[in-house]
């Protein structure tokens, strides 16, 4: 694999600092940035910070404004679809809120997706599903989590694929990111769950035999489960303060 250039590095590095800061709240709605602070702060040049900024803007998290200054934008301006800024809430203080809202659009959309795909998938693309389903318990039996993990995204983006719903599947980024933020950040369970094992099954072998009804049940208690298993959002007066800035 190609090292990426410094400069690349530098943005990259810049980027994620002042993303994971401001989705974090390290950087509250209404502040101010200012390139020369940034430039000293982060030790790069104006070009990377100007860079930096405009891809944030692009996401809707800052916007510019003349003689003023490039000022953070509130959270319900924010691109929420956008992968990188799911990645940022997941390393900040924002975790478990990020992740309750991801399992919360997984659970309106992936019932309706596992009947769709009951309906619209071919035979190949069900029996897939049923060898996805056993890669899962295999991986769960002997400890593989990475290969665990690959087999469950998998999963879940085929479903929304099969669904034939242009729209669901598009959505499979966030499912992914849901996942392995859920692995990464050590909020599921060390062991497989075999209740969870078993309905991902059930999902695949209701879609195989083309029972939307079941395939839909199935889903929306393997949904439920994601959601039982989450720990509890601290309210704001429970949150830790977040430092100012990250960076």
């Amino acid at each position: 694999m190609d090292t990426p250039p410094a400069a690349s590095r530098l943005h990259a590095r810049v980027l994620d600092e002042l993303g994971v800061a401001i989705c974090g709240g390290g950087f509250p709605p209404g502040t101010v940035l200012y390139v020369d602070e940034l430039v000293e702060r982060c030790g790069v040049s104006r070009s990377v910070v100007r860079e930096v900024l405009r891809v944030l803007a692009s996401m809707g998290l800052v916007e510019a404004r003349r003689r003023v200054g490039t000022r953070i934008r509130p959270a319900a301006d924010w691109n929420v679809f956008d992968p990188q800024v799911i990645r940022w809430r997941l390393a900040s203080d924002e975790r478990l809120a990020q992740l309750r809202s991801l399992t919360e659009l997984r659970a309106a959309v992936e019932p309706q997706a596992a009947l769709l795909a009951a309906r619209r998938a071919s035979a190949d693309d069900a029996a897939e599903l049923v060898a996805l389903a056993a890669k899962l318990w295999a991986a769960a039996e002997s400890g593989d989590e990475p290969g665990f993990l690959r087999a469950d995204i998998e999963f879940h983006r085929r479903v929304l694929l099969h669904s034939g719903n242009e729209m669901f599947a598009g959505l499979h980024e966030l499912v992914a990111e849901s996942l392995t933020g859920r692995h990464h950040h050590h909020l599921m369970p060390q062991h497989p769950d075999r209740r969870a094992l078993t309905l991902h099954a059930d999902v695949a072998q209701a879609i195989q035999r083309r029972d939307g009804e079941r395939a839909r049940t199935a889903m929306t208690a393997l949904t439920q489960q994601i959601q039982d298993e989450l720990p509890a959002t601290p309210r704001p007066e429970e949150r830790a303060p977040s430092p100012r800035s990250a960076l």
